[in-house]
C-alpha cells in the first residue's frame, strides 16, 4: 500500500496530479490511497492513479486502521508539520522534502507547483514524472449545460477576487458577442454570482453558483467553450480539461501557479494576465493592487474569437 498526503484546495489537488501519477508508476503493484479533504473526494476519484480516497484534514493526523504502508509521500508541504503526519503511519519508506529530521530533495521556493512535486517524486523514487500529465477523467454526471462561456468571479480570499463589476462587464460583452454565459461559484458565492449576473443584464437562470455539485461544475468546465476566472481552482479545471481560458493573477506569480503550455495543444489555450512582482499576499483580505491593475479592456482583448471558441467546444 502507498499513501499520498494532499488535503488542500481544488487547485492544489489538480496541480498534484502528475506527481500522483508518477507515484503510481513507481509502485504499480501497490494500492494507492490519496489522503485529501472529503469535499474533494468526487474529483479525486477522477484521477486514474488513485485506488481509494482517505478522508483527511489539513495538518491533522490521519486515521489509518491498517498495517503500516510500504510507502508514504508528503505532497502537502515543505516542513515537519506535514511530514510528521505521514511519518506517524510508520511506513517502510517515507518521501518528503528536506527539513530537520527528514532527509529528502531540496525545496525551491521559486519552482512551479506542478514541477515541484514532480521533482520530489522523480528524485525521491527514481521514476520520470511528466508535468504535462494533468488531465482528469470526464465526470460520470452529465453537465447541466454545454458549450457555455463560464465566468467564475469567486476566489478563496478577497485579495484574489477581481471586482464584481468588472466580471459583470466581461460577462455582458460575452453575451453580446453571442456566447451563452453562465456564472459559476460555490454555495458561499451565490450572492456574488447573482450580483455579477444582474449587473451584466443576465437572468437568474444564468447563475449556476450554489446549484451544481463539484462533479457537475467539473462537467460544465469540461464542456465549456471558454472560462474566465481568477487564480482559483476553476482555472486548474480548465487546464485539466484543455478548455480555453483567461486567468487573472494578482498576488501570486503565474510562474508558480499559472497554466502551462501543454503537449498537443494548438498554441496557448490559456491567456494569463498579471501586473505583479510576486510580493503580494495570497491570503489578503483586500483586493491585491496587482489584480486591481488588470482592466476590463485587457480581458476583452485577451478573449478568443467566438468562432475559435466554437471550434474548441464539445
Amino acid at each position: 500500500m502507498a499513501v499520498v498526503l494532499r488535503p488542500l484546495g481544488l487547485g492544489d489537488l489538480l496541480t498534484g496530479v502528475p506527481a500522483i501519477r508518477a507515484i503510481r508508476a513507481a509502485v504499480p503493484d501497490h494500492r494507492l490511497f490519496l489522503a485529501t479533504t472529503e469535499p474533494l473526494r468526487p474529483l479525486a476519484e477522477l484521477i486514474d492513479a488513485v485506488d481509494e480516497v482517505l478522508p483527511a484534514r489539513e495538518l491533522e493526523p490521519l486515521h489509518w486502521p491498517g498495517r503500516p504502508p510500504e510507502l508514504a509521500v508528503d505532497l502537502h508541504g515543505k516542513g515537519p508539520a506535514s511530514h510528521v503526519i505521514v511519518a506517524d503511519l510508520h511506513p517502510q519508506r517515507l518521501l518528503t522534502f528536506d527539513s530537520p529530521g527528514y532527509p529528502g530533495p531540496v525545496w525551491y521556493p521559486d519552482e512551479h507547483e506542478v514541477r515541484r512535486w514532480c521533482r520530489l517524486v522523480s528524485e525521491g523514487l527514481g521514476v520520470p514524472a511528466d508535468p504535462d500529465a494533468l488531465d482528469l477523467a470526464l465526470p460520470a454526471v452529465p453537465p447541466p449545460v454545454r458549450g457555455v462561456a463560464v465566468v467564475h468571479p469567486g476566489a478563496a480570499y478577497p485579495g484574489r477576487r477581481w471586482p464584481a463589476d468588472r466580471f459583470a462587464a466581461v460577462a455582458r460583452h460575452l453575451a453580446d458577442a453571442g456566447h451563452d454565459v453562465r456564472i459559476t461559484g460555490g454555495p458561499a458565492e451565490v450572492e456574488l454570482a447573482r450580483s455579477v449576473a444582474s449587473a451584466a443584464g443576465l437572468g437568474e437562470g444564468c447563475v449556476l453558483a450554489g446549484r451544481t455539485t463539484s462533479m457537475e461544475l467539473a462537467a460544465v468546465v469540461a464542456a465549456a467553450r471558454l472560462v474566465v476566472c481568477g487564480d482559483t481552482g476553476v482555472a486548474h479545471l480548465a487546464t485539466a480539461y484543455r478548455r480555453p481560458s483567461v486567468v487573472l493573477f494578482g498576488p501570486v506569480s503565474p510562474a508558480l501557479w499559472g497554466p502551462p503550455l501543454r503537449t498537443g495543444e494548438p498554441g496557448p489555450l490559456h491567456v494569463v494576465l498579471w501586473h505583479g512582482d510576486g510580493t503580494g499576499e495570497p491570503w489578503g483580505a483586500e483586493l491585491d493592487p496587482a489584480l486591481a491593475r488588470i482592466t476590463v479592456d485587457e480581458v476583452l482583448e485577451a478573449l478568443p474569437p467566438l468562432g475559435a471558441c466554437r471550434d474548441q467546444g464539445t
